[in-house]
Formats: C-alpha cells, structure tokens, sequence
C-alpha cells in the first residue's frame, strides 16, 4: 500500500506543468527578428559604384562584348595572352577642348604680328607700346598721336593708323576693349566739363572707326577712365604726356594664351 502511494506522489509531480516554455519560442523569435533587421541593413547600404559595375559586367558578359571600364569584366581569348594592363580612353571633350585653345592661341601670335606692321609708322616714332599680359594684348597709342589738344575727333594720320588696326582686328573673334586716358590737368569747355567726358568721347571715337572697317559692334567696349589710370607721375610734362593715351586691348578668351612674339617698342 505504501509503494503504490509512492508511485503515485511521482507520477503526480510529473504531470506537473512548465510554465517557462515560452522562453524558448520567445528566444527564437527575437533570434529571427534580428537576423531580419541584419539582413535589412546590408541590403540599404549596397555600394553603388560597385553595383553599377557588377550590373555592366553581367550585361556584357551575357552580350559577348569586352568592357574595358575600370574594375569591370574584360573577356579574355584564351589564344591570346592576357594584357597587363588597360589604357585609358582619351577625354574626348578636353581633346577638343586643348585644340581649341592651341588655334586661337596661334591666331593670337598671327594677330600680334600684323598689328606690329600695321602700327610700324607709329612704333617708330616712338607713340605706340605694345605690351602682352594675362588679359591678352595691349596697344597703347599715345593722345598726340591721335588727336588734337582737348579734341576727341581723330587726326587724319589717325584714321589711317588706326583704319589698318581695325582691318586686322575685323579678322579676328577676339573681344576688343578701347580705354581712354587722359592726364589730371581739368578740362573745363562746353564740350567736355571733366576729363571723364573727354576720355569717353576719345575711346567712342576709336570705336565708331573700328565698326567703319567692319570690327563686329558686339566684341567691341568703349571705356573712359579720366586720369585714374596714370602710367606715369603727373607731376613732370613727360609723365603726364604718357598718361594721355588710348589703350586698345584684345582680350584673350583664356589666361594662358598669351602670346610670345616679340613686341616693338
């Protein structure tokens, strides 16, 4: 009797039920859920230049076709040997690009070579400087050359000079800026109140010539500067005699396109 009640009591213990299965279930749960997010995470950071590669790559390799990009699959002729390494392909904007620039660099040069003959005259007596820097080709023709004392209409000679100038430039694309100048002694007259009137009306007149030996009006610009660009110190006449002028500059389109001939004096 005392042994089937042993029995009993353990087979009643057990039957007894575990509340803590859930565990198990729970854990697995939160296992897959972080599997999931991992797996969330590596798909949003793909690298696309990589992908993008990869994509060219299988595209072609389906097509036949060799591809020489850089990091993408090359097709091999077992045949031949394999190459050591791939050349890039030449920028064919910049190609362009660099002709471009060399032509007009050389029409530049060309240009600066008429310019020397077609202002000899003026170069000999001393009333023209021609000077080459970052913004292209500068003429500066001395006022007693062109005009009279408190005149801004040309000198005959002038127009002569200066009708040679522009044949030249008229076959050029280059932008042209005419400056003028005058030295810091007022000039008071019904025509011209200042000197900013004066070296306006003397830039505008070497314009107007220029569109005359058919100079494009568009790459043309008219500029008075008064005495706010002196060369020289106003304080002796010699100074003030290179002060007075009108400054001709053909703009190059790029600052490396400054030209290397020899330039008169």
């Amino acid at each position: 009797m005392a042994h089937y009640r042993r029995r009993r009591r353990r087979r009643a213990s057990d039957d007894v039920e575990n509340h803590d299965r859930w565990l198990v279930s729970y854990a697995d749960f939160i296992t897959l859920l972080f599997a999931f997010f991992v797996v969330m995470y590596a798909i949003s950071s793909v690298n696309e230049g990589k992908y993008r590669v990869m994509s060219e790559s299988i595209v072609s390799a389906f097509r036949n076709e060799p591809d020489t990009a850089s990091g993408a699959m090359v097709m091999v002729n077992p045949n031949n040997p394999a190459p050591t390494s791939l050349s890039p392909q030449p920028n064919s904007t910049r190609v362009k690009t660099d002709s471009a620039r060399l032509v007009k660099k050389e029409h530049l040069r060309n240009l600066a070579k008429e310019l020397n003959q077609a202002l000899a005259p003026l170069m000999a007596e001393g009333k023209v400087r021609m000077a080459e820097g970052a913004l292209g080709l500068t003429i500066d023709i001395s006022a007693s050359a062109l005009f009279l004392p408190g005149e801004a209409r040309l000198d005959l000679g002038a127009v002569r000079a200066l009708d040679a100038v522009g044949r030249v430039l008229a076959t050029a694309d280059f932008p042209v800026r005419v400056e003028g100048h005058t030295d810091n002694v007022p000039i008071t007259n019904p025509q011209f109140p200042s000197n900013w009137e004066l070296s306006a009306a003397r830039a505008a007149s070497v314009v107007r010539l220029f569109i005359d030996t058919n100079v494009d009006p568009r790459r043309l610009t008219a500029t008075g500067y008064a005495d706010q660009r002196p060369l020289a110190d106003n304080a002796t006449p010699e100074g003030r005699q290179k002060n007075r002028r009108v400054a001709i500059t053909i703009e190059s389109p790029t600052p490396d396109l400054a030209v290397d001939v020899p330039l008169a004096e």
